[in-house]
């Protein structure tokens, strides 16, 4: 019964035969030459509808923020994000390393999403071109967000409209995206590009994949300076087959969707069991594989004795106890089932 997180969970076992074909199949072209990452890049123009994107293979998700980020915004702009958003929470200061000094400026807002009306009201201020404020370059949205709910494109093309209104490029931290994309039931291009994304931290690793995601530019101009902002950042594998082996069996057969879709059927099972026990209560709607609960203290005990494991949250409310719940692409049901019985007992 671990619900801590999906960064806990194996790897899918089709991406563990992929790495080992890649390993055994003999030599190979090195940094990013070899046949597994243009099939990659191949794999996602056909997915994304895009027969122009750029994608580049890296080993974790805030490499893949901060690198995209950086082709972004110069060292003096302005990365406008909420403030419970990764790259200002958890990415430790990785966002202003790699643009040289770029500020981020929060834009709260419900449920983790961005208030599009302040977002606005912020692009408004009269500070461009003037040499004392730092100069608004970049919007970055989540998606899934960091509290579990997911934006619709409509949502997303009202922020891309603003930002790029004002000549701000709109990126998209989708470390959870497949997640995103299996509660909405859209097409990967209108989710992303065709809302107004110009560049995509796509994740794999939450979703099956031992450590690889890909920085998608949707706009190849974007892309100029990536390949040195990569080997400058330490991200440019020598044996880049090895990344990209995980991303090829990941996107083969949709199997990063249908790991998607157990993940979140999972944690509406969860939820569909924990909001008809009194003294419960959702702290966010649940569109994804993130649950944010209170529990009282006699489940939270009965739980935990039993050896269930998930994250303490912080609640709002004074004397409430909130938890974290993540179910994953090979979350069972039996776990689900046992957890949500022994909570019922208490």
């Amino acid at each position: 019964m671990n619900f801590r997180s999906d960064n806990e969970v194996g790897a899918h076992p089709d991406i563990l035969e992929a790495v080992k074909r890649a390993f055994t199949s003999g030599t190979a072209p090195s940094y990013g030459a070899d046949e597994w990452t243009h099939k990659v890049e191949r794999r996602l123009r056909e997915i994304f509808e895009k027969p122009d994107l750029l994608a580049f293979p890296v080993a974790t998700g805030t490499a893949a923020n901060v690198l995209a980020l950086s082709c972004c915004t110069p060292s003096w702009g302005s990365i406008y994000c909420h403030p419970e958003a990764h790259i200002v929470v958890d990415e430790a200061n990785a966002p202003e390393f790699f643009t040289s000094g770029a500020k981020l400026a929060p834009i709260p807002g419900p449920a983790g999403k961005m208030d599009q009306k302040k977002l606005a009201e912020a692009l408004a201020q009269p500070v461009y071109g003037v040499v004392h404020h730092p100069q608004p370059a970049a919007v970055s949205i989540t998606q899934a967000t960091e509290c579990g709910t997911v934006y619709d494109p409509d949502e997303i093309v009202s922020i891309a409209t603003t930002a790029h209104r004002h000549g701000l490029r709109l990126h998209m931290d989708g470390a959870r995206f497949a997640n995103a994309l299996s509660y909405v039931g859209c097409s990967a291009a209108e989710m992303s590009w065709r809302a107004g994304v110009d560049v995509l931290s796509f994740g794999a690793t939450k979703n099956g994949a031992l450590a690889a995601e890909a920085v998608v530019f949707f706009e190849p101009e974007l892309a100029r300076e990536f390949e040195f902002r990569r080997k400058r950042g330490g991200h440019l594998f020598s044996k880049m087959r090895f990344l990209s082996a995980q991303l090829d069996a990941y996107l083969s057969d949709g199997l990063w969707l249908s790991n998607a879709r157990h993940a979140n059927t999972m944690a509406r099972r969860l939820v569909a069991g924990l909001t008809t026990m009194k003294g419960t209560q959702l702290l966010y709607p649940v569109d994804a594989n993130e649950i944010f609960v209170i529990l009282p203290s006699r489940m939270h005990d009965a739980l935990q004795d039993a050896g269930a494991q998930y994250h303490p949250w912080p609640s709002d409310r004074p004397g409430e106890r909130a938890f974290r719940l993540v179910t994953a692409f090979d979350t069972d049901a039996d776990d689900v089932d046992k957890f949500l019985s022994i909570a019922k007992a208490a």
